[in-house]
């Protein structure tokens, strides 16, 4: 173990690491639930509740980039919350970014529709939408940086992972929220108040979330960065001095994974309703059942990035997808169900890959003073190229008439995060505060 690079090993220090994961995990649930159900009702409502001028294809590009606009915002929120992540800590900045999703989201919980308000109603949604994206921006680097900070030093992939499962867990609680009112509702009363309930729902997961994320306290290595005095005046432009190259590779590294995910559930959600004849609640339920399956898959590979490193994991996710791009919409052009969930599960492997050892991966390739800032931009200029996914998706088909338009698209940005991956360095040995190795222990924390 290097010396600059305290690990906790004892217990009460690994029940603290444990402590830490669980409250990443359920913060970042809250925040993504919240971030995921605008997609959801972006795909099934929006284009007739608040773009209902406009024709079907219309309308639908419409609300797709009204879903978008919270991923131009995502690496505003990102810089702002990580300039002062750095300087002041990872907490308080998690608890800002919670109180401004749950605000954000409760307020389109009771927006009026365009038949009330007129031109307002799309106005306002928008604005909404870009503080959902705002706080966000701010979530992952300080979650993800929690659980890595505090985790042993041996199990830094492992604990990182934990914060990341919160992305498939918000997506199953969001769309399984929407599978169960689609259900039990006629198309009237979903349409008319039904959608608003996830959005009303959320304000009873945000005090959760802060009752459990007030209860943790900032980890060992930053909280010596704040004592010595030495945290970054500037972070995010320090960052940017310092780490072009890291910043650059790491978010080309992570815009394949971004991109496919909204793909899935957001785009196929619409495509697959209205062009290839799938069922809405069918839909949704296996979109649940996907993102389910995927909670194990993420810290599998966490785990694994801790014994083979994170690297290899990131070129062969990338790899397969690679491989699987055409097939992938091969399977879900078919029409049966059980053959959508099999592409889908496929591209939830590829994806787990990358997904599971980001949050270490990315935190180990920044020093403590600058981390935040380093990580949360690559992540979050990632997100911008990836969430114009379902708009772009839209307009493609449009366009060529062919969905497997789409699967170039996927096999392009494939290859771009394959490329970015290769080029980057392997960082399974590296302490977190210095550049020397650190001895790996055989004992899981």
């Amino acid at each position: 173990m290097s010396s600059t690079d305290p690990a906790p090993t004892a217990s009460a220090d690994r029940r603290s690491s444990r402590k830490v994961a669980f409250a990443s995990l359920v913060g970042t649930t809250i925040e993504w639930y919240d971030f995921f159900i605008f997609g959801t009702a972006a795909a099934l409502v929006f284009n007739q509740v608040f773009f209902p001028e406009f024709d079907p294809l219309t309308g639908t590009l419409a609300a797709f980039a009204s879903f978008s606009v919270g991923f131009i915002a995502r690496p505003v929120g990102g810089a702002v919350f990580a300039h002062f992540g750095d300087r002041v800590g990872r907490k308080p900045m998690l608890v800002w970014s919670l109180l401004l999703m749950g605000a954000a989201t409760l307020l389109m919980g009771v927006l009026p529709g365009y038949d009330t308000i007129g031109v307002w109603a799309p106005v306002l949604l928008v604005l909404l939408r870009f503080a959902q994206g705002f706080g966000v921006g701010g979530e992952w680097g300080g979650a993800a940086l929690m659980a890595v900070e505090h985790a042993p030093a041996n199990r830094r992939g492992f604990y990182g992972a934990w914060p990341q499962v919160g992305v498939p867990a918000g997506l199953v609680l969001g769309t399984a929220m929407f599978a169960l009112l689609s259900a039990t509702l006629t198309d009237e009363q979903f349409l008319s108040w039904g959608w608003r309930v996830p959005f009303l729902v959320s304000v009873v997961l945000i005090g959760v979330g802060l009752w459990i994320r007030l209860a943790v306290s900032e980890s060992r290595i930053f909280q010596e960065t704040l004592d010595s005095k030495s945290a970054a005046r500037m972070p995010v432009l320090d960052a940017l001095r310092t780490y072009p190259k890291e910043i650059a590779l790491a978010a080309g590294s992570f815009v394949a994974t971004h991109a496919t995910f909204y793909v899935g559930s957001v785009w196929l959600v619409s495509y697959a309703t209205t062009e290839l004849g799938y069922d809405r609640t069918a839909v949704l339920n296996a979109n649940a059942a996907l993102s389910l399956s995927d909670i194990p898959m993420i810290l599998a590979f966490g785990l694994l990035s801790d014994f083979v490193g994170r690297r290899k994991l990131f070129l062969g996710g990338m790899a397969l997808l690679v491989l699987f791009a055409f097939p992938y919409f091969f399977l879900v052009s078919t029409g049966n169900i059980w053959l959508y969930l099999l592409g889908g599960l496929i591209v939830q492997v590829c994806r787990s890959a990358i997904y599971g050892p980001q949050s270490a991966y990315f935190a180990e390739q920044f020093t403590t003073r600058m981390r935040y800032s380093g990580s949360s931009l690559a992540y979050q200029l990632a997100a911008v190229l990836g969430g114009m996914a379902p708009l772009a998706c839209t307009a493609l088909v449009a366009w060529t008439g062919t969905v497997y338009s789409v699967a170039g698209f996927v096999l392009g940005v494939a290859l771009i995060s394959f490329a970015c991956s290769y080029l980057m360095t392997e960082t399974l040995r590296r302490g977190l505060t210095s550049d020397e190795p650190v001895r790996r222990s055989a004992r899981a924390g």
